[in-house]
């Protein structure tokens, strides 16, 4: 099987590589040159565009359709202008629309996706490295969209999703909060945008005259139209740095940024499941600060760090032997994530910044911290040391970690990474973990990627390594990757995330892109086949996964796939308990089974998504449904419900459980907004909300009041709890940046 399956790969990369000679892509090869104009007098951030400043600088224009036809002129006129003092890039952009009416306007929602509205995005390559950049976008609404790409985007990331979903990432780190401003206008022709970007909110190598990469990106949503002025292939997104223009000629000043972040809290606190269930007051005060030791160099501090404000996270089914994972949503680590990112998806990451303040779900107190980031040379370099508090029957604990990456050119890098946990009361409790990773670019088309690592836990010997080796190669027509990886039996990166031990590990994929130019309505269909499987160390093999599937996308962004095949194994050398009182018995597995995804237009105020898994699980059946139904009403209100739903049926008993989800936000501005979210599981019997508003100042500051409440529903006698509250919570908390550069 496994060498039927590899030559089938090197086939289709063969047939890719002649198909791609003969269709071969639009010129997108001519370089975009931009200057921007200084002006003494800056202009006022309204969104009106109306100063003779803007009037006397360039004009870009000659932006170039990435979809739906990828090389043609887009098809309304795009104008775009830089401006700069001696404090700020102003961007203003004419985003032309011959249908003003047909304006798809969004939520006002900071960092909500921009890949569902209107929108137009910014990019910024600082350093001018060909691989990361600054991201700065907005939409109709006037929202502060922004983020980092780090390499090009290869670890993952993408334009849209939810801000506290999206975790760390490696490739776009939507977390990221800078201080800037935005305002936008419509009219009849169009609708109009006006950056001012501080140059204290950016990173760049030294003062005086430099370039820039730049690039910009717009979308009609009606017509699920992308443009650049910058040309891309439709394989990639905007954040193919490689491929941005440049901006030259920019004159940045010498300005070391020097913030300030002090935040006070108040938190009342009832747990219910307690002894004695008084409520608990607290006050507490803590601060975080930005130090610019250089243009490239910046050093973080924290004490007492807080993170009330943050989103609860999504309740999640486990239907499988192997732990979970759950994103990183706190701001202090996720920002400049991606220079800490080595590893492999939510598999095998050997730094995951969540094993840093909590524990089994518990926050354990963070006294301070601190995190140096930024460029020397042409290396990208990190240092992160965090201290915890000790509480119950956790030891104060010290975390460190230390990155190298040195960047080449076309996407190649060479890094290392050293991430160490230690008792500080007792230090003969340790555990390190030290590895190296890189990418090797070929052209634009194929990129290899490769880690490997060791750890290095007390009463351990042997076992303790790991490595993986990947190959993706992207096309216009095809996507073809691959990937091998094995993990050792002792193989323990304590600050990191492994969800599986003692195994080798094969992935191969094959995807086919087919246009159908002449079908106006009717934009992509994607058939493709997978094939992955796990062994343990002696050959044993204990899971496997065979899918073919054939994807349908429509011009309108709407979306469904055929009932896609599976072929699944599953081996069991231990027995499995699934569930209380149902165990599966040790031996091989091996069923098919039937999976189905769908989603209607998602700019459309109202859409629906959702699909189902149906087929053979161990000894029995599993029927899996789940749906979404999304709500929009104008700019200001969304919600959201989604639910799912399991049954499953084994010979050794039957189960069913559920989850449901209901989030809603309702924006009195782009900064001062309510959300809710409402969570039932039936597993635990658990009603949790977490209710937040926010009044916010620049970069995410503000004031947040934040209500949580767990209710459970149960029978003590089967879940322990009784009925009724089990905690409630009412937290206020103020944060002020303070700017305190010029001093």
């Amino acid at each position: 099987m496994r060498t039927c399956l590899l030559r089938i790969t090197l086939a289709l990369i063969l047939t890719s590589t002649r198909l791609v000679a003969q269709q071969a892509p639009p010129n997108l090869t001519t370089e975009a040159i931009a200057s921007a104009t200084a002006v003494v007098e800056s202009p006022v951030i309204d969104g009106n565009l109306s100063e003779s400043s803007w009037q006397d600088a360039q004009v870009l224009t000659g932006f170039v359709q990435q979809e739906p036809m990828d090389g043609e002129p887009g098809s309304e006129r795009t104008e775009v202008r830089i401006l700069y003092d001696s404090e700020a890039l102003y961007v203003g952009a004419w985003l032309f629309d011959r249908e003003p009416s047909g304006i798809v306007v969004g939520r006002t929602l900071r960092d909500a996706s921009v890949s569902d509205t209107d929108a137009f995005v910014v990019l910024l390559d600082t350093y001018l490295d060909r691989q990361n950049a600054f991201v700065f976008g907005t939409t109709p609404a006037g929202i502060e969209y922004d983020g980092q790409v780090a390499n090009e985007q290869q670890a993952g990331g993408g334009s849209g999703g939810g801000r506290q979903q999206r975790g760390s990432g490696g490739g776009f780190n939507l977390n990221w909060d800078g201080s800037w401003e935005v305002a936008t206008s419509i009219d009849d022709a169009g609708w109009y945008a006006e950056m001012r970007i501080p140059f204290s909110t950016l990173r760049y190598p030294t003062a005086g005259e430099q370039n820039w990469g730049l690039n910009f990106g717009r979308i009609i949503r009606r017509k699920n139209e992308r443009m650049m002025w910058s040309p891309i292939p439709r394989q990639f997104n905007l954040y193919r740095v490689s491929l941005a223009g440049t901006l030259v000629g920019i004159n940045a000043p010498n300005r070391r940024i020097f913030t300030l972040t002090p935040y006070a809290l108040s938190d009342g606190l009832k747990d219910y499941t307690a002894n004695v269930p008084d409520a608990d007051f607290s006050a507490t005060f803590g601060a975080d600060a930005k130090i610019g030791l250089n243009q490239s160099l910046t050093l973080d501090l924290t004490a007492n760090t807080d993170f009330a404000q943050v989103e609860v996270d999504d309740q999640q089914v486990n239907l499988t032997r192997f732990p979970l994972f759950f994103p990183e949503k706190r701001a202090f680590f996720l920002e400049n994530a991606g220079t800490f990112s080595v590893g492999s998806g939510r598999s095998a990451e050997l730094f995951f910044s969540r094993r840093i303040g909590l524990s089994g779900g518990t926050e354990v107190p963070i006294q301070a911290g601190a995190r140096l980031s930024g460029k020397v040379g042409g290396m990208q370099v990190g240092f992160l040391n965090i201290q915890t508090q000790g509480v119950e029957q956790i030891d104060p604990t010290n975390f460190g970690v230390m990155r190298a990456s040195q960047e080449f050119e076309n996407r190649t890098t060479l890094g290392a990474i050293l991430v160490s946990r230690l008792n500080t009361e007792n230090t003969g409790d340790y555990n390190l973990t030290y590895g190296i990773d890189g990418n090797l670019g070929i052209g634009q088309d194929l990129t290899f990627s490769g880690w490997a690592a060791g750890t290095d836990t007390r009463g351990v010997g042997g076992g303790e390594y790991g490595y993986n080796t990947s190959f993706n190669y992207t096309t216009r027509d095809w996507q073809v990757s691959s990937r091998y990886r094995q993990i050792g039996a002792e193989f323990n990166p304590e600050v990191g995330f492994v969800n599986r031990r003692a195994y080798r590990n094969y992935y191969v994929r094959a995807l086919r892109h087919i246009r159908l130019d002449n079908v106006s309505w009717f934009r992509e269909l994607r058939p493709h086949v997978s094939w992955e499987e796990h062994w343990d160390l002696t050959g044993f093999s204990e899971s496997r996964k065979i899918h073919i599937d054939t994807h349908f996308e429509f011009a309108n962004g709407a979306f469904f796939q055929l009932p896609g095949f599976n072929v699944i194994g599953e081996g069991l050398q231990s027995p499995f308990r699934i569930r209380e009182g149902i165990v599966i018995p040790a031996g091989s597995y091996n069923h098919l089974d039937w999976e189905f995804r769908f989603n209607s237009n998602r700019s459309a105020p109202l859409s629906i998504s959702g699909g189902w898994g149906l087929g053979g699980f161990y000894s029995g059946t599993r029927f899996s449904p789940n749906a979404t139904l999304s709500y929009r009403f104008q700019d200001t209100f969304s919600a959201s419900l989604r639910a799912n739903y399991f049954d499953v049926r084994l010979e050794e008993g039957s189960f069913t459980t559920s989850l449901f989800n209901l989030n809603t936000s309702y924006s009195f501005t782009p900064r001062i907004y309510l959300q809710a979210q409402i969570q039932y599981n039936a597993d635990s019997e658990n009603l949790g909300s977490n209710i937040r508003l926010a009044w916010l100042n620049t970069a995410g500051t503000g004031l947040y009041i934040v209500y949580n409440d767990i209710e459970h529903f149960g029978i003590l006698e089967r879940t322990g709890f009784p009925r009724g509250p089990q905690q409630r919570q009412f937290v206020i908390k103020y944060t002020k940046l303070l700017d305190l550069s010029s001093f």
